[in-house]
């Protein structure tokens, strides 16, 4: 009886393992979200009092890939060529409203955000191509805006990429996008 028992168990456990689920192991490259206004979704929620009946201007999601020791820009992100701004699949940003940047009138809708870094300046690239990884699949035709911001220095370098808003006027946000010691500033408005 005590071997049936033990057999049993076994068989047991056996199929308990085989039906496990397993988990893959974290991305090195930490996906983020930032807002405009910042905490946005939060408020919403919890502070509803806050916002009042205003509406989001801007969310992006993207992924946060770290410097490493390594140098960045002009060698692990090469000059003139596309880059997916981060790691992993193209940044998604999402205009709440219909907004302009640098001029450029964008409805409101999901995007993929992409860049074609220099060393002065940034061409920032709004395509209608979302879900797309890297800039493997980049069709310029595509593109719904370009805008051309210059390059600043960072006062202390940033070990990951990171892309957080400011707030300049009630109609009008500035988009930051560093990594190291560059800085860009791209500015949003209703």
């Amino acid at each position: 009886m005590k071997k049936v028992a033990l057999l049993f168990g076994i068989f047991c456990l056996t199929i308990g393992a085989t039906n496990a689920q397993t988990f893959r192991g974290l991305d090195k490259t930490p996906m983020d979200m930032a807002y405009y206004p910042d905490d946005y979704a939060h408020d919403r929620k919890f502070a509803p009092a806050k916002i009042g009946n205003d509406k989001a201007m801007v969310r992006i999601i993207y992924n946060r890939p770290a410097k490493n020791g390594r140098e960045i820009f002009g060698k692990l992100v090469p000059y003139d060529k596309v880059w997916r701004a981060g790691a992993n699949e193209a940044p998604e940003i999402k205009f709440y409203q219909d907004v302009t940047i640098g001029g450029k009138k964008i409805p409101a809708g999901s995007y993929a955000l992409l860049t074609i870094p220099t060393e002065k300046d940034w061409t920032i690239i709004i395509s209608s191509d979302v879900d797309q990884w890297g800039a493997y699949s980049y069709n310029p035709a595509l593109d719904v805006a370009r805008v051309t911001v210059p390059v600043q220095k960072a006062e202390t370098p940033l070990e990951n990429f990171s892309i957080q808003f400011a707030k300049k006027d009630a109609k009008t946000t500035t988009m930051y996008m560093g990594w190291d010691t560059t800085v860009v500033a791209v500015p949003i408005s209703l």
